[in-house]
């Protein structure tokens, strides 16, 4: 149970347009700005989703990524401007995101994590977003946040196309894992360094990733559950694939 606080003259400003919401409201508010949320990834998907967070009321943030801005980033990257080459994706989009909402609190995480440190970093939060780029660090917080019933969005995009679902370890019962999609580490992974990814189509998702994430924190509207949403860029159109829930799963299964 979230432990909120009455709003102040100022965030009743800030977030009229939210509050006004009957999906939100005052009491939704108050549960946004008292949230946790964990953020794997300073890139492409990343940063608007950090940044839609912090501008939502998500009170507390915590940015993961070991990268520094490079010149290729900027493309896709929001957060991240020309004058940021060279310095550290988290320290950029937590600078961009307090110029955005000063109230909220950044924590920024700048090391590769092990799965002791990323499971600690789990264990904090209300809500976690898989923003990275690689199957190793995707199958690990997808563990983690199974065997701590913490809600983890999950989001992809390459080429032209994207990808979006909501894995609910705190509804185990009705819940699929990302390990019931992907059951084992595809060996021929492919970066967007290599393949090319279109720049508008990681807003897409990305911004998607914190609706998502903030529709699960105040507990309205569809989270889709048991659904891969996939996107084409080139049609602008939506799909939607079922994802059963794997009886031999070993992460979701034996828990």
């Amino acid at each position: 149970m979230l432990d909120v606080k009455e709003l102040t003259e100022e965030q009743r400003k800030r977030y009229s347009r939210q509050i006004q919401l009957p999906q939100v409201g005052v009491e939704g508010q108050q549960k946004l700005n008292v949230a946790h949320a964990l953020v794997v990834g300073m890139g492409g998907l990343g940063c608007p989703a950090a940044m839609y967070l912090a501008a939502a009321g998500v009170g507390r943030l915590i940015l993961v990524d070991y990268d520094q801005v490079e010149l290729s980033n900027l493309q896709r990257q929001i957060a991240h401007t020309t004058q940021d080459i060279g310095k550290l994706k988290t320290e950029s989009a937590r600078e961009t995101c307090v110029a955005l909402n000063p109230e909220v609190q950044i924590e920024t995480v700048s090391n590769v994590l092990d799965d002791e440190e990323l499971e600690e970093q789990v264990k904090r939060v209300d809500i976690a977003l898989d923003c990275s780029d690689n199957f190793p660090t995707r199958f690990a917080l997808n563990d983690f946040c199974w065997r701590h019933k913490v809600p983890l969005v999950s989001g992809a995009a390459m080429r032209m196309e994207g990808q979006l679902a909501v894995f609910r370890g705190d509804r185990p019962e009705q819940s699929p894992c990302y390990h019931c999609l992907f059951r084992k580490e595809p060996t021929d992974g492919e970066a967007c360094s290599e393949i090319g990814v279109m720049s508008p189509l990681v807003g897409v998702i990305g911004s998607l990733q914190a609706m998502e994430a903030v529709k699960v924190l105040i507990d309205v509207g569809q989270d889709h559950i048991g659904q891969l949403l996939l996107y084409d860029g080139v049609t602008l159109e939506w799909r939607a694939v079922k994802v059963p829930k794997d009886p031999k799963c070993p992460v979701c299964a034996q828990r």
